[in-house]
């Protein structure tokens, strides 16, 4: 296989296992068992690019800002962002240059998103704490309790597409755009944090896009995309070209709660220019890339 830059979108299932209540010792043990296929990877000689997740890490960010608000000020949304990309960097950062042996950056990003985006008329994503009584831009949510929705806009750019270009030709293997990228808007010639979380599967393929990967491979809880999920007569896919994938899309086999949106960032990829994705387990990361596990989109 001739050399190739890859991306790889990591889900919140490399960090934190069913089960876990994510203390930093169980997200690190998960995270050096992803690093070391990851790994494999970058011992094949291939240039590496890792974006992941971040809704657990940011809800303990902000649960930690409410409790303690009364003894230190809290912080902005878009700043819990920016400290879980550094928390998550770090882990990944110190786990992947033990096994591979490489020069590892975490990059704290800023993604520029519309304050125009239809999103921002219509939030849609739950994030914080619950609480029994409602508050200003709050809702309820699933018989659990008041929460906070912010928007979910689309990806516009990447702020340091160019440092993460660099970083690559110099043979470094980065960590960008975690948990979707922090949201920024541009006034006057400035940039501002925004309160939002844009999708990371939309973050990670407008990563690929920017560093034009061959190969942008998912990481998520499954080991394939499957057709009739959870129901009688599921059946894995191995292999799919991008218009029955969108087929699919618009059938309703991939719901916007899960595999949707890996699918439409897939699509959108594909689209765009890319060659392939692979969607599979963190666990089956080196064998889905070499095209033995998991399921493969193409144009």
């Amino acid at each position: 296989m001739t050399r190739q830059t890859v991306v790889i979108a990591l889900g919140g299932n490399a960090l934190i296992g069913k089960g876990q209540k994510g203390t930093f010792s169980e997200q690190l043990r998960n995270v050096e068992r992803t690093a070391a296929e990851i790994a494999k990877i970058i011992a094949a000689g291939h240039r590496v690019v890792i974006t992941h997740g971040n809704g657990p890490q940011v809800g303990a960010l902000l649960l930690q800002q409410e409790a303690g608000k009364r003894q230190v000020p809290s912080h902005p949304m878009y700043a819990c962002g920016a400290m879980s990309q550094g928390l998550i960097g770090f882990m990944l950062q110190q786990a992947l240059r033990q096994a591979s042996g490489k020069k590892v950056v975490t990059l704290v990003t800023q993604v520029l998103v519309d304050k125009k985006d239809p999103a921002f008329r219509h939030p849609t994503k739950f994030v914080g704490p619950f609480y029994m009584k409602q508050q200003k831009g709050m809702v309820w949510d699933s018989g659990r309790g008041y929460r906070k929705v912010v928007p979910s806009p689309y990806p516009k750019a990447i702020i340091e597409a160019d440092a993460v270009r660099a970083l690559i030709r110099a043979g470094v293997v980065v960590i960008a755009s975690g948990g979707g990228g922090i949201p920024v808007e541009r006034r006057n010639g400035r940039l501002f944090g925004i309160d939002a979380v844009i999708d990371k599967d939309f973050a990670g393929e407008k990563l690929a896009e920017v560093v034009k990967a061959d190969t942008f491979l998912i990481l998520t809880a499954v080991p394939e995309v499957c057709l009739n999920y959870g129901k009688t007569g599921q059946k894995a896919i191995r292999k799919i070209k991008v218009a029955l994938a969108r087929n699919y899309l618009r059938e309703g086999q991939f719901p916007p709660g899960s595999m949707g949106p890996k699918i439409d960032a897939a699509a959108r990829f594909l689209e765009k220019g890319g060659k392939r994705v692979v969607i599979t387990s963190p666990e089956r990361a080196w064998n889905g890339f070499r095209g033995k596990a998991g399921t493969e989109m193409t144009p």
